[in-house]
């Protein structure tokens, strides 16, 4: 849906402070309209985008017609320290061939012994000569406080670092190093659903790749926050030209002139976005209304080898050259896409349900393994409102004290179920009949689960003040029954009588078969039918993982010679040289439709 108008009204996006520029830029193109917090309601947006987490209340108190731009605890891979602890748990389960794309990684202060250990091992190795090694803050971002050493007398930290060992080989174009920035958009981690950008950043370093100048950032570091500083930023380098980037594209034309197969390097990118995924998928809280937009850093060594340098939560949708402009535009307007707003979710709450009844869409494991099933949570009247039904006893003359309301809801007779009932339900509102007298246990008295927003779309509203509402089961029901019969409520306990239950968003998410592609974003996992399997209930990552390692093996062996890069014959290419499609393996032979 390209247009931000999908019903009567706009949609409308809500940014935090700090928010990228660009995603109001592109909202308010497509149509949308910005939150105003001193107009609007407090629910009354769409889309929430902030560059920080959320909160945990954020989560909990979502609303269908809503969507938020990033899910819970991905903490495990965009920390540099947990990241290196999640990578070598996976090496240690699933075998060092599969997980070798990360360089080693040591967390200091913690690692320090273990560091020692491996630094004098590579020493002797070398006969005396040392290994370069990179020093990184585990929670600083753009560039700031790294440093390249190669003698241990040189490692000085003041805060919690990361030491890895430093890529000293790293492919060069013209003699400068750089590094891809590859745009991954997680649509879900219950099913894992993954999608990659066609259209991504190079990022070069602007001064020539030299090992005797360690301490020269512009010629080690890629990040643009350093290098626009640089005094080469704006000089026209050979082959590089101006600034510090190129697209994907470009970057793909000089592969294809130096005869690279790139469909097996793509998937081997590809399988290092998947694997890393799948260190965290199954901790994520399934949370449907979420996605989360990262940013793959990966460098290329001399051997046309992809190594995972650190995964971006929040990556930069500044805009500071042309290529920006031309790849960061459109990831937005396809993200957009992506995050597949209905009709109704321009109505927000009238389109759903009234203010008085909310149902949080945020699904904890919790919340899936709970074995009673959710209840209607009634709506507490006061006594002022109940006085007006007289209901109670002191619009008859009693006191307040008499009317109930001290023991709201702690006690309820009869009287007062069913004055709460007529509040709640209006015109069709029968007299209740108690169906445990013995325990007299209340159905208010019982705290209602959550359960899943969708089952508030069959909610319909019967008045414009939102005083009252009725389920689409309540009206049928009570359509059958004869004037003056009474309403049973349901079972308070879920093993004896249970409340019909509404198809979830969640199980329907996890039911369907995503879309291979949504503007450039190109579905990657799922791949197949087995990994579709696999992701269905608990994800199964060792299947998942058995699927990545045999499509690589098929794509390696119908590349000619295993593990050889470099193309004798053009017709070696799978889908041939010009095949664009094959960018980010997923397109071909697995159709899942």
């Amino acid at each position: 849906m390209a247009a931000g108008v999908c019903g009567t009204e706009p949609l409308v996006f809500r940014l935090h402070e700090g928010a990228p520029e660009l995603v109001r830029e592109v909202l308010l193109e497509r149509g949308w309209e910005e939150f105003e917090e001193q107009r609007q309601d407090e629910g009354d947006w769409n889309l929430y985008w902030r560059s920080s987490a959320f909160r945990n209340s954020d989560y909990e108190n979502i609303m269908p017609w809503q969507r938020l731009n990033h899910h819970p605890k991905t903490v495990g891979i965009t920390r540099k320290d947990w990241l290196a602890r999640n990578l070598r748990r996976m090496r240690g389960t699933f075998g060092s061939a599969l997980y070798n794309f990360s360089p080693t990684a040591f967390n200091l202060p913690n690692d320090y012994v273990r560091f020692l250990e491996e630094y004098s091992t590579h020493r002797l190795a070398n006969g005396g000569k040392g290994t370069y090694w990179i020093c990184k803050p585990v929670d600083l971002s753009r560039g700031r406080g790294i440093f390249i050493f190669e003698d241990m007398k040189d490692l000085v930290y003041d805060c919690p670092v990361i030491v890895q060992r430093y890529i000293s080989n790293p492919l060069l174009i013209s003699g400068y190093k750089f590094d891809l920035r590859i745009y991954v958009c997680v649509k879900s981690f219950s099913p894992l659903t993954v999608y990659m950008y066609q259209e991504g950043l190079v990022r070069f370093a602007t001064e020539k790749f030299n090992l005797g100048a360690l301490n020269n950032l512009f010629s080690h570091l890629t990040n643009t926050s350093i290098n626009k500083f640089g005094p080469f930023y704006s000089t026209n380098k050979e082959h590089i030209g101006q600034g510090c980037k190129w697209t994907l594209s470009k970057f793909r034309c000089f592969l294809q002139s130096l005869g690279i197969n790139e469909p097996l390097l793509w998937q081997k990118i590809n399988n290092i976005v998947t694997l890393t995924l799948l260190t965290i998928a199954p901790s994520i809280p399934s949370s449907p209304n979420c996605l989360e937009l990262f940013g793959f850093d990966v460098l290329i060594d001399e051997h046309f080898k992809p190594w995972l340098l650190e995964v971006n939560y929040s990556p930069a949708l500044s805009l500071d050259c042309s290529a920006d402009v031309t790849v960061k535009k459109g990831l937005i307007n396809d993200l957009i896409d992506l995050l597949n707003y209905k009709e109704t979710d321009s109505l927000r709450q009238s389109g759903y349900l009234r203010q008085k009844y909310k149902t949080p869409c945020y699904l904890g494991s919790q919340i899936l393994q709970a074995k009673t099933p959710p209840v209607l949570l009634l709506y507490e009247p006061s006594c002022n409102e109940r006085c007006q039904s007289h209901s109670c006893l002191c619009s008859r003359g009693g006191s307040p004290e008499s009317c109930g309301t001290a023991q709201w809801p702690w006690h309820h007779s009869d009287e007062n179920l069913n004055s709460a009932l007529k509040l709640t339900l209006g015109s069709s509102f029968k007299p209740v009949t108690r169906y445990c007298s013995r325990k007299r246990r209340s159905l208010l008295s019982r705290k209602p689960e959550p359960f899943d927003c969708s089952k508030a779309s069959n909610l319909e509203s019967e008045s414009e003040d939102g005083s009252c509402f009725s389920t689409p089961d309540m009206v049928k029901e009570n359509s059958k029954r004869k004037s003056g019969s009474p309403v049973k409520l349901p079972s308070i306990h879920g093993h004896k009588n249970k409340p019909p239950i509404y198809p979830s968003a969640y199980e329907i998410q996890k039911k369907s078969v995503p879309p291979n592609r949504v503007g450039d974003f190109i579905l990657t996992f799922p791949f197949n039918e087995v990994t579709l399997k696999s992701s269905q209930k608990k994800l199964n990552i060792k299947m998942a993982i058995q699927e990545v390692h045999r499509l690589t093996s098929q794509l390696i062996s119908s590349c000619g010679k295993k593990g050889k890069l470099r193309k004798e014959e053009s017709n070696n290419t799978l889908g041939g040289e010009s095949n664009h499609e094959s960018l980010f393996w997923g397109g071909q032979g697995s159709d899942l439709r």
